[in-house]
């Protein structure tokens, strides 16, 4: 192979490298909640991220799984690419052939090393964690794509390695399945305070965090008529400046009965700093609904999948009775 294709080569494989490490950190460090927002305006991208999102294992799986080609791909490459270019030049100097190969080697190992670590992981790492939303949606689709291509070859090595693990009586666990019940866990907090391996205020706490969930959320719902609200059109520093008199982080976009959404106060400065003509319904993202009587456990089980920290609670007759807040759910699992 001459010099200039297993340069290029060598290129489209720092790139490849550099695609899959910059999709994996994306799809780690993205917020779901604007995912969603983009998603619901129509963007695909968005979409396939959030569906990569929600297939975390695999995505990794499969971006790990490139990185490892490309890798192997550089070595079997470009090293040798480089160091057969190199060796002829220090042969010529003197040294013996032998010589001439192996310090060409050592050359062509660092070059191909330093190339490996900077272009093809450090850089694009980096523009991933500074712009999450970006690069998910950037990279999302041909990722999913690749990732769906490989899935059998995927679950073929993870049966593998999960077959590996049997042979030392080590059982590998689903992603999402859940080896505790409430009782067995009350019992092991029972059992660790009877040991004397934690204090009677942490048994106490941990008891009533296991039996709080099953209450009913209808005593921290603040009514629709003490909600902070934003109007839909909202310039940035109208929000900020009520934000500041609410003393809240978070409004409602739009009355009570109606929200458009939420918009976060920090939201509003970034828009702001741009200098760009945005209003708060523009700013603001969509957040759950809770159908009345739900429980506490099943609160903050929604709140989480949805990556928010508040909760519109309808009424019986489908109006909106007020929100709910994560604090105030957790709160009321620890001193309940």
């Amino acid at each position: 192979m001459n010099l200039s294709i297993g340069l290029a080569l060598t290129l489209v494989l720092l790139i490849g490298n550099g695609f899959f490490v910059a999709a994996e950190f994306a799809l780690v460090a993205a917020k779901r909640h604007r995912l969603e927002k983009a998603a619901a305006g129509g963007s695909r991208a968005a979409a396939a991220a959030l569906a990569g999102i929600k297939e975390l294992s695999l995505m990794l799986a499969g971006a790990q799984l490139g990185i490892t080609l490309c890798s192997l791909g550089l070595g079997m490459v470009s090293e040798p690419v480089i160091a057969g270019t190199l060796t002829p030049l220090f042969h010529t100097l003197g040294l013996p052939e032998a010589a001439a190969h192996a310090v060409a080697f050592v050359i062509a190992l660092a070059i191909v090393t330093f190339l490996h670590m900077v272009l093809g992981e450090m850089a694009p790492k980096s523009w991933a964690i500074a712009h999450p939303e970006r690069s998910a949606t950037t990279l999302a689709l041909p990722f999913r794509a690749f990732t769906l291509a490989v899935r059998p070859l995927i679950s073929a090595l993870n049966g593998i390695s999960n077959g590996l693990l049997r042979l030392f009586k080590v059982h590998p666990r689903e992603d999402g399945a859940n080896p505790r019940t409430p009782e067995q866990l009350e019992h092991l907090v029972a059992e660790s305070r009877r040991l004397g391996l934690i204090d009677a205020d942490d048994h106490a706490i941990l008891s009533q965090t296991l039996r709080a969930p099953n209450a009913d959320i209808t005593p921290l719902i603040t009514p629709a008529d003490q909600v902070a609200t934003v109007p839909t059109t909202a310039s940035a520093q109208e929000v900020i400046d009520a934000c500041l008199t609410a003393q809240r982080s978070r409004l409602i976009v739009g009355p009570a009965a109606a929200p458009v959404g939420v918009v976060h106060v920090r939201d509003a400065y970034l828009a702001r700093r741009r200098g760009t003509s945005t209003t708060a319904a523009q700013l603001a993202y969509r957040i759950p609904a809770l159908p009345p009587g739900v429980s506490v456990s099943e609160a903050v089980a929604t709140l989480r999948t949805h990556h928010s920290q508040l909760a519109l609670v309808r009424a019986g007759d489908g109006t909106t009775a007020g929100i709910v807040t994560l604090d105030d759910l957790l709160t009321t699992l620890l001193v309940a």
